[in-house]
């Protein structure tokens, strides 16, 4: 039996996935302290951002003080690319009683500052705005010194939407960009990034402190990171976090690059003289990383 064997031509082969350098090691969470917060987490049937998007820091956020609660269920109504949040259609309504919850766990956890993320519910007009704002009135009423950032989706372009969250008046107004207009079809294929800048611009109008991120290494060229940091800070945003996309599985879009530590530090001296109030840069940022020190 004769056996034909094919060679691949070089412009077909996968491209060989970069190696993970050692700048982007991160400590498991662990101890005592982790074990008790995670307790508290899990009792209270929350959900945090933290957990369910795999992040690198969520031991060290949490013993600093700071956490990201997931609200409004755990299943998005879009498919981002890059997310490891289930996709799919809820079939359950607002949970009146989550903010309740949410309440009771940073108290429990001694939370300093608080962040509030949602999963979208595209599903519905107010994209669920009013348990952000139910949410941030209970924190506000029993917990005063909680600072509050919130981390919205677009409620696809809302205005209304949008003012039943800031009504509710966060300190911070988070919305993440993630990445360069030329790659929204397939990191953000549900989003728009001309809408997105409008949240930013629609919450600095009223006043309040914004604040919005971006992912590197998903495909994007370090000029046009630099043309979409300009983009932001016309809406005069006034905090930009950049740090490095990691895969979350193998059916999440690949990693391009690994940005080195040197760019992040390029763009983030770039960033303050562009007029951003704060910038957060390194490969292990995350949204929320840090985010107590705005503070």
């Amino acid at each position: 039996m004769e056996f034909i064997i094919q060679e691949i031509p070089a412009s077909e082969a996968e491209p060989p996935k970069p190696r993970r350098p050692e700048w982007l090691k991160a400590k498991i969470p662990g101890g005592e302290s982790y074990a008790r917060l995670k307790t508290i987490i899990d009792t209270g049937k929350l959900h945090t951002v933290c957990e369910e998007a795999r992040c690198p820091n969520m031991g060290e956020c949490w013993n600093a003080g700071t956490a990201t609660f997931m609200i409004l269920g755990d299943i998005c109504t879009r498919s981002c690319g890059f997310c490891a949040v289930k996709t799919g259609r809820p079939d359950y309504g607002l949970d009146w009683d989550e903010p309740r919850r949410v309440v009771d766990a940073i108290k429990l956890m001694k939370v300093r500052h608080a962040v509030i993320t949602s999963v979208n519910r595209d599903e519905r007009a107010d994209g669920g705005s009013p348990i952000f704002a139910e949410t941030l009135r209970l924190i506000h009423q029993e917990v005063p010194t909680v600072t509050v950032e919130v981390l919205i989706p677009d409620f696809k372009g809302s205005e209304a939407a949008l003012n039943t969250v800031l009504d509710a008046k966060p300190d911070i107004l988070n919305h993440n960009l993630e990445t360069v207009p030329r790659l929204y079809r397939t990191v953000r294929m549900q989003a728009n990034y001309r809408q997105s800048l409008e949240v930013l611009e629609r919450a600095k109008k009223r006043g309040f402190t914004t604040k919005t991120g971006l992912m590197l290494g998903i495909g994007e060229r370090t000029e046009e990171v630099i043309e979409v940091m300009k983009d932001i800070r016309k809406t005069n945003c006034d905090i930009l976090t950049l740090g490095q996309y990691l895969q979350p599985t193998k059916d999440h879009l690949p990693i391009d690059r690994y940005a080195h530590p040197d760019e992040f530090k390029m763009l983030k001296d770039l960033g303050m003289e562009m007029g951003f109030k704060h910038v957060e840069s390194g490969p292990l940022v995350r949204s929320s990383y840090h985010a107590e020190k705005v503070f």
